[in-house]
């Protein structure tokens, strides 16, 4: 998920030459959707012609039923995605028989998946029904009029007005402009995953907290002096994973220095700091003391599930700079199944730079389901929404994805609270802070990317610093930026 989890980086032509996603065509054999998924449908507004039937099961004539398509990221298992499986249990489930949800999933990367769902958006031929909405990205999809603006229906759903959804993650879904863009359905918080075996093999300790960069530091050392086979510390540090790398490694870094991307006070971007090259510098060490995995890995678009999935599960990573939803993919039926993972695994909050307060940092995003503004059947979509984020619907989904959920009586759901690592990483959020809700930030997270990939591929810190306040100049207008 995650998570959180739409950036700029890919070309207006390649996002072309992968073709207008779902609703292109009349060709069901859509390749952004699972080859073996019967249940998608090249077709975002359909009408099909179905007998219907009684409770009894008795046939009472052809009906037209309509099609309410929800697309989402695939990150490539397809039928096996928590995703994919929640939508067809709502489908199963939907009681409104004469409308029928399909999933028209996106296998893609994260920054490919909303490269392709900015160009879906804009027209009525290629828009889904549903949309799944990184928060970061719903104000600047918002703020190009590819929304639909939900207040006039939350304000009518009682579970959105009577204190079931935390009050405080709905600013997520607010845009620059006061309307609500969209119903939130996960949040999240980051620290460091660190494997409780391998720490003891190196002599670290198992209950490991570590009160600066220094100690996360030393400890991957140790983890490369005796464990030379295996990764000392995992961080996304490529384009190809998108905003995975610019909040989960530069802003998680960035943000523990003290500083900050935008000056709220001043209404600016910060293009030069003592944060930013301290943020850089640390990425640096990592890659010029090889306690990382080889750049072949961390700068492929499939770096978070290699970390994930492959080399956390089979020992071969000591620590990993990730999000909380992780857990999700070592439940039955997930994309890596590891019923010892409870047991191997501990999550430590990541360290201010020096240990200055808070002492720990996390960054906090989210999902939302929104209905495009070009939608061809919007209060069908809302009833839809409404059904798949009530209270049971909404623990399905964060249980079985491992994400924070949004709702607060679901939080204090026994079935919830029970899952391990959840207490703890909501604990973190007394300390998270948020992406800038402005509607370039898209494009800066942009060069974000751009900044530390280029670090890791061996650019100085400094010359990396120089060509991103360039970059961000030009994206945002000099007058709109500020040196510390």
């Amino acid at each position: 998920m995650a998570r959180g989890k739409r950036f700029w980086s890919i070309s207006t032509s390649l996002v072309l030459c992968s073709t207008l996603l779902f609703a292109c065509s009349n060709n069901a054999n859509n390749t952004n959707t699972p080859s073996s998924s019967p249940s998608t449908s090249a077709d975002t507004g359909t009408k099909e012609t179905n007998a219907g039937s009684t409770n009894d099961g008795s046939t009472t004539g052809n009906t037209e039923k309509k099609v309410i398509t929800i697309t989402y990221r695939d990150d490539g298992i397809g039928e096996q995605g928590v995703m994919y499986k929640w939508i067809q249990e709502l489908a199963a489930n939907f009681p409104d028989k004469s409308i029928e949800i399909k999933a028209t999933p996106i296998q893609a990367s994260e920054g490919d998946y909303f490269a392709k769902i900015a160009l879906a958006l804009k027209s009525k031929d290629t828009a889904p029904d549903i949309v799944t909405e990184d928060t970061f990205i719903l104000n600047s999809d918002a703020s190009a009029g590819y929304l639909t603006p939900l207040d006039d229906k939350v304000s009518a759903w009682e579970d959105w007005t009577n204190g079931s959804f935390i009050e405080a993650l709905k600013k997520g879904v607010t845009a620059s402009d006061g309307k609500v863009y969209g119903v939130p359905y996960n949040t999240d918080s980051r620290g460091l995953w660190y494997n409780k075996e391998l720490f003891k093999k190196a002599g670290l300790p198992e209950e490991w907290a570590p009160k600066n960069w220094d100690e996360v530091l030393d400890a991957a050392r140790t983890i490369k002096s005796k464990l030379p086979d295996v990764v000392p510390i995992w961080m996304n540090m490529g384009k190809a994973t998108g905003e995975a790398t610019s909040m989960q490694t530069y802003e998680m870094l960035l943000y523990g220095t003290g500083e900050r991307l935008y000056d709220n006070d001043t209404g600016k971007w910060i293009t030069k700091s003592q944060g930013i090259n301290d943020a850089l510098t640390f990425i640096q060490t990592i890659n010029k003391e090889k306690l990382g995995p080889p750049l072949s890995k961390v700068l492929n678009g499939q770096a978070g599930n290699t970390a994930t999935r492959e080399y956390l599960p089979q020992g071969k990573l000591a620590i990993s700079l990730d999000g909380s939803w992780i857990t999700g993919n070592y439940l039955d039926g997930g994309a890596a199944p590891w019923p010892e993972y409870k047991d191997v695994l501990g999550f430590a909050p990541m360290p201010t730079s020096k240990g200055q307060a808070p002492g720990s940092i996390t960054l906090a995003g989210g999902w939302a389901l929104s209905i495009p503004a070009n939608a061809q059947h919007k209060d069908e979509a809302w009833e839809v929404i409404k059904f798949a984020l009530n209270k049971e619907n909404s623990k399905k989904l964060v249980i079985a994805s491992g994400n924070i959920t949004v709702r607060a009586d679901v939080g204090s759901d026994p079935e919830y609270t029970q899952m391990p690592f959840n207490q703890i990483a909501t604990d973190y959020l007394k300390n998270a802070e948020f992406r800038p809700a402005q509607d370039k930030y898209p494009e800066v997270s942009t060069q974000i990317q751009t900044m530390v990939e280029s670090v890791a591929s061996g650019t100085s810190a400094k010359d990396a610093a120089n060509k991103y306040a360039q970059d961000v100049t030009r994206i945002v207008g000099a007058d709109k930026t500020v040196e510390k």
